[in-house]
């Protein structure tokens, strides 16, 4: 596989930020299809595909999600064009004879710690690779946790097996809200050659 030239991987990371302000452009419907049709071919654990994703655009579900926003992400996630609840499913493997036909891997995620843990971990990588698809696709990316999960699972996701994980603001990023670049660890802090 060859390596991506220099400015994909500045669109992807080096010069990418996170966006605090947002221009007032709609994130189409096409556009949201294309963003999960690029992310689900990130690799999970068996393929189990844990994470869900509601794509909160309509004044109601901005309603419905206010009250779990801390008071410094209330402004950036209510102007966003889509604010995106990255969600795990802790039953996933109810499609794993469809993720993962080729072997029965049902049992390998008993329902409990074994299948929370598992959707936690691959749901997290999944939003990720939201991250990154929506960057490759031309869209900016405000994550943040600084909500109440609680809240949002009960408005969102009561009487399912979701949960909430952490929040993307999604659409097309004002520069006037970008904040200085912080700094990163250096290699050496950071990694270990074994």
């Amino acid at each position: 596989m060859p390596a991506l030239d220099d400015a994909a991987l500045d669109q992807l990371f080096r010069t990418a930020r996170t966006q605090n302000k947002w221009q007032d452009k709609p994130v189409s419907d096409a556009t949201l299809h294309a963003l999960y049709d690029t992310l689900k071919f990130g690799p999970t654990s068996a393929n189990c595909s844990p994470a869900r994703f509601v794509f909160i655009r309509t004044p109601e579900g901005r309603e419905k999600l206010r009250p779990a926003l801390s008071a410094g992400n209330m402004d950036k996630t209510m102007t966003a064009p889509v604010i995106v609840i990255v969600a795990s499913d802790s039953e996933f493997y109810e499609h794993l004879g469809t993720l993962f036909p080729h072997v029965n891997a049902k049992p390998w995620f008993p329902p409990g710690p074994v299948a929370e843990i598992t959707a936690f971990r691959n749901g997290t990588l999944q939003g990720a690779y939201l991250m990154l698809a929506a960057r490759a696709l031309g869209l900016d990316c405000g994550p943040m946790s600084g909500f109440k999960n609680a809240v949002v699972d009960e408005a969102f996701f009561a009487g399912t097996t979701w949960k909430s994980n952490f929040l993307i603001n999604l659409g097309y990023g004002d520069p006037s809200g970008v904040l200085e670049r912080l700094p990163r660890l250096q290699f050496e802090a950071a990694c270990v050659l074994a």
